[in-house]
């Protein structure tokens, strides 16, 4: 066995990064699917301060959604909407058939429903008292 040592820390100094790139590369080999591309809509006013955005990314023809996130105030304007029709536009345009995402109990799982998501998994407890949602949306 060879002798690693573990530093268990909250700081990531780029880990988060080269544990991506290398599960990617991994997944490539996997799949054969090298189609990986990032996703990012930004909303920003006249100012340039961000309103609200999405980040995700598209791989072997299925679109992520990781974050949607509209600042308080403009909530309920139809910031987030355009935002996430925006995104499936996108989606549809590299060929992706389908996207996911994951919500909690507590932020928008009405939200999504209203645009054609459907629950696939569920994890109860996470976090306490509330739960993950997993959703799914298939393209016609």
């Amino acid at each position: 066995m060879v002798e690693v040592a573990l530093l268990v820390d909250d700081v990531d100094d780029g880990l988060r990064e080269r544990l991506d790139q290398e599960i990617y590369a991994f997944n490539v080999a996997a799949t054969g699917h090298a189609d990986g591309r990032l996703l990012s809509i930004a909303a920003r006013g006249d100012g340039g301060e961000l309103r609200a955005g999405l980040s995700g990314w598209t791989w072997g023809g299925c679109g992520y959604v990781e974050f949607l996130w509209v600042r308080p105030g403009d909530r309920g304007s139809g910031l987030g909407t355009r935002l996430l029709v925006a995104a499936e536009r996108e989606m549809q345009r590299r060929g992706c058939d389908q996207v996911v995402l994951s919500t909690h109990s507590f932020q928008a799982p009405g939200f999504y429903a209203r645009f054609g998501y459907t629950e696939c998994g569920r994890t109860p407890g996470y976090p306490r008292g509330h739960d993950q949602i997993h959703l799914v949306k298939r393209f016609s």
